[in-house]
This record gives structure tokens, C-alpha cells and sequence, in this order.
């Protein structure tokens, strides 16, 4: 393992909401490492773009709430009795699409997912988690029909176990197109859309996941907003004021991309990291991630430890 110098420290004069992860799916394949950070109280975190490190406080005083995103919270499930016993305040992310394996092959069947979202809902409440199902991504396969069945079959399953579910269609980042692009020798074209059809197909999602008691809200989509659809806030200070009492007028609103609605949060993730390896997935650049995972040691202060990961 790299040695590492000092760092920047982030200084804790309110709570941090702590974002776990954007960049990569901690809860399905590094929960034994944050765990082992927050018995520490401590964790590394570069910042993707300057490549600085930081020193990140995960003493509970410190922390106003984890934010955790996942795709797989199953193995994450042991660790939750303990982090509620500790004293933190916790929201969940969970995604579900149940898409064909030729696009997420290493997610688990949305069954088994919802089994574990439900368990989840049921440890805390439906307030504390929301689905995503995110990204809408339409091709020969997965057309419009394709995605109004299964959202309504998901919604069926999840009804009294969420009240928010979050959508976006899929960003075509070159690296995202040329993985799609490379599936057309399987049969699987990209169809081509509008954002008025994207709209149109938002709203009738919209109607569905109403009929089951859950509010529907765009991920970065601005053009879906309208009708029956909000703007989504990911990491939402209002509704963690909400659930543990804390003041959301501390946290300004800090976008991670175009139109993203969230507050300031400081996530804990690093990109190049997720073995999932889903075909639309932004924060996989090629094959790096599992390599990075076979490097990944549970006792590290930072996720991966690289030979430019050092602090500045």
C-alpha cells in the first residue's frame, strides 16, 4: 500500500452530508472499507478534476447524514444496525431498472433487488430510501412499451415502500455511445428520440407511479419537469431536515453537472471503481475499474490507493 503525506483537511464548521458515492457503488462492493473508515473516523477523498486530497471527518458530530447510492445494497444490509447504533442519519439511492443483462449483466434481477429495498423500507421508512430508475435508455430492445411494463410492475412491487422514485434518460458521453454503438453487432440499436417524446413518456411514467403513491422527479432533465414531474434533488437538505431536524437553510444548492439540483455534499467515492461494468454507466472510463478493485485494500484510509494518489 502507497504511503501517504499530509492533506487538505475539510473543515467542519456545520455537518457534512456525505455523498456515498456518486462516482461508485460503495454499498455493493466496499462496505467493509467504510465501515472500517467510520470505526476509524476518518476517510481520504480525491477530488477527480484537481486530483487533491482531502481529509474527510466521519465522526458522527461531524456528519449531518450519509447519502448512500447503490444498485446491490444486499451485502450492504449487515452494517446498517451498527451505523444506527453509532448515531448517524442515513438516506438510500437504490436503482433499480431491471434492463436486459446486455446492459447491467452484473446487477442483480430487479426481484432480488426489490426484496432488499424493501427491507430497507422497512428498517428505516419509505421516506429515507428512493428508487432511481434512471437511466431510461431506449433501444430495439428496451423500447417505450418495454419501459411502461416494467415501470409499472416495479411500481406494483414498490408501492408503501417509497414515496419518490427519480428518473433520467441516458447521457451520451462518447465513452457511453461507442459501448452502445459496439452492441449493434448483437441487434441492439440506439433509437433515436426527442425531448418532446422523452416528455411525453416522463408524463405517462409520471401517471403510473401516482396510481401507486409515489411522486415522480427528473435527475438533470430539465425538459421532463412540468405536470406530475419535479425537479429531482438527489441529495436534498429539505427532506434530511425533514427526517432528523437539522437546518437546510446550512446547505446550498451545488450542482454536480447541468442541471443537477443538489445540495453540497462531499463524496467519498473515485471513479474507475464500480465493477458492475453497466454499458450506460458515466463513472467507468474503460477497463480500469477491475483492476482497481483487485487493488483495493479494506484497511486503506483513501478507496484505492494509486501511485499519483498522494495528498497535497
Amino acid at each position: 500500500m502507497n504511503s501517504f503525506k499530509t492533506s487538505m483537511i475539510i473543515n467542519c464548521k456545520k455537518p457534512q452530508i456525505i455523498s456515498v458515492s456518486r462516482r461508485t457503488d460503495i454499498p455493493a462492493f466496499y462496505g467493509e472499507w467504510f465501515m472500517q473508515r467510520v470505526r476509524q473516523g476518518w476517510v481520504l477523498t480525491c477530488n477527480p478534476f484537481s486530483q487533491r486530497v482531502f481529509r474527510v471527518s466521519l465522526q458522527p458530530e461531524d456528519v449531518g447524514a450519509f447519502v448512500f447510492w447503490s444498485k446491490n445494497f444486499a451485502p450492504f444490509l449487515p452494517y446498517l444496525a451498527e451505523l444506527k447504533a453509532l448515531g448517524y442519519k442515513m438516506t438510500f439511492l437504490y436503482t433499480i431498472t431491471g434492463l436486459p443483462r446486455v446492459f447491467e449483466d452484473r446487477v442483480p434481477p430487479a426481484g432480488v433487488s426489490v426484496s432488499t429495498f424493501q427491507a430497507i423500507s422497512k428498517m428505516f421508512s419509505p421516506r429515507h430510501i428512493q428508487w432511481r430508475y434512471d437511466p431510461i435508455l431506449l433501444t430495439s430492445m428496451t423500447d417505450e412499451k418495454f419501459h411502461l411494463r416494467q415501470f409499472r410492475d416495479l411500481c406494483r412491487l414498490l408501492e408503501g415502500y417509497t414515496t419518490k422514485c427519480y428518473i433520467s434518460f441516458v447521457s451520451l458521453y462518447q465513452k457511453v455511445e461507442r459501448r452502445l454503438h459496439a452492441l449493434e453487432k448483437k441487434g441492439v440499436k440506439l433509437l433515436p428520440v426527442s425531448e418532446a417524446e422523452q416528455t411525453a413518456l416522463a408524463q405517462r411514467l409520471a401517471e403510473i407511479a401516482a396510481e401507486h403513491g409515489i411522486d415522480l422527479y427528473s435527475c438533470c432533465n430539465d425538459h421532463l419537469v412540468g405536470g406530475q414531474v419535479r425537479k429531482a434533488r438527489c441529495v436534498d437538505a429539505e427532506l434530511l431536515a425533514a427526517l432528523f431536524r437539522f437546518d437546510a437553510g446550512l446547505y446550498r444548492i451545488k450542482p454536480t453537472r447541468k442541471q443537477c439540483g443538489c445540495c453540497e455534499s462531499v463524496d467519498i467515492g473515485m471513479y474507475d471503481t464500480c465493477p458492475h461494468g453497466c454499458i450506460y454507466c458515466y463513472a467507468n472510463a474503460g477497463s480500469k475499474a477491475g483492476k482497481n478493485y483487485l487493488q483495493h485494500d479494506p484497511d486503506s484510509p483513501a478507496l484505492v490507493s494509486r501511485g499519483s494518489f498522494l495528498l497535497r
